[in-house]
């Protein structure tokens, strides 16, 4: 079974951090949850919970978007 990671670990783990008092910008990974389909994470207990899977996917969203400067629907288009 994959080893399942909060929103909040995620949000460390990808540098979703805000720079002034330094907690998690989950509200981004929440976003790009609901724009693309690919990402279903688990619900336990009403907490958000992303496989190995959600979390590449994570990856290479942020990279095409924050990195080659992509618009959201430019990424829809590459992921599809």
């Amino acid at each position: 079974m994959d080893k399942l990671i909060s929103i909040s670990q995620l949000s460390y783990k990808l540098n979703l951090i805000s720079p002034n008092n330094k907690k998690p910008k989950n509200y981004i990974l929440r976003y790009w949850e609901k724009e693309f389909k690919q990402i279903k994470p688990k619900i336990i207990n009403k907490q958000r919970y992303y496989t190995n899977k959600d979390i590449e996917i994570f990856k290479l969203i942020k990279h095409l978007i924050k990195d080659k400067g992509i618009t959201i629907n430019g990424v829809k288009n590459i992921l599809n």
